[in-house]
């Protein structure tokens, strides 16, 4: 599903430039849950943008559902982005004038679906995430689990390939952080693919694959160890 290798990704600073990405390969398959942890600095939000074609790299190829990324104009980028990818931040990046449902609804309407149906969608997928009462709160009338249990539900809505979450659970309690971890492992149980950005152990803890980035490198690639209690 994503297929990245030998990836470079550097910004200009002054007369310099700063080598964010350093020959990144990192294949991640239709159906994996895979956390990607670092410190600040270390290239995880760089690289999070580049897969969710809000960035370009600049060396190396990058593979989205077979297809070859590079040279994309903003159209087609968001053409893509519509079709391929869901996207969770830690902001919840709501627009605070639309209720919870319009929220939802939104990526929708760019994908030209009509009112009714747009509603029917939305509605659908605010119950799947427990929200359906809250459908006609703005979201200064919600709390941070429920704005992110919106921001999940606005990511399902347009039945994406993959689902990229950056910090989703970093404005949460912890209660409220395992609950909308839950609701990832459920997406991921239905076969999307999950990629999560996170600082936090205990979150990448609950994926099936840890990925650790530091000075733009991978320095391991490991299979998380699921213990069973009897």
């Amino acid at each position: 599903m994503i297929k990245i290798e030998k990836l470079h990704k550097s910004y200009p600073i002054g007369k310099d430039s700063l080598h964010v990405l350093k020959g990144i390969d990192l294949h991640i398959k239709e159906g994996e849950f895979v956390a990607i942890m670092g410190s600040s600095g270390s290239g995880k939000s760089t690289l999070l943008n580049i897969v969710g074609l809000l960035d370009t790299h600049d060396e190396g190829i990058y593979k989205l559902n077979g297809q070859v990324i590079e040279n994309l104009d903003e159209t087609k980028a968001a053409t893509l982005r519509n079709k391929f990818l869901g996207f969770i931040f830690q902001s919840f990046n709501l627009i605070t004038y639309k209720t919870a449902v319009e929220n939802v609804a939104l990526p929708l309407y760019y994908q030209g679906m009509g009112r009714k149906d747009r509603q029917k969608v939305a509605m659908k997928y605010l119950e799947k995430v427990g929200l359906k009462e809250r459908a006609n709160h703005l979201p200064n009338e919600l709390s941070g689990g429920e704005k992110q249990r919106v921001a999940v539900a606005r990511a399902l809505a347009t039945q994406p390939k993959v689902v990229l979450a950056d910090e989703p659970t970093g404005a949460l309690d912890s209660k409220t952080s395992h609950s909308v971890m839950e609701l990832l492992k459920d997406i991921n149980r239905e076969g999307m693919t999950v990629f999560v950005i996170t600082h936090e152990e205990d979150i990448a803890e609950q994926t099936d694959r840890i990925v650790r980035l530091k000075d733009g490198v991978i320095i391991s690639d490991e299979k998380v160890n699921k213990t069973v209690t009897a």
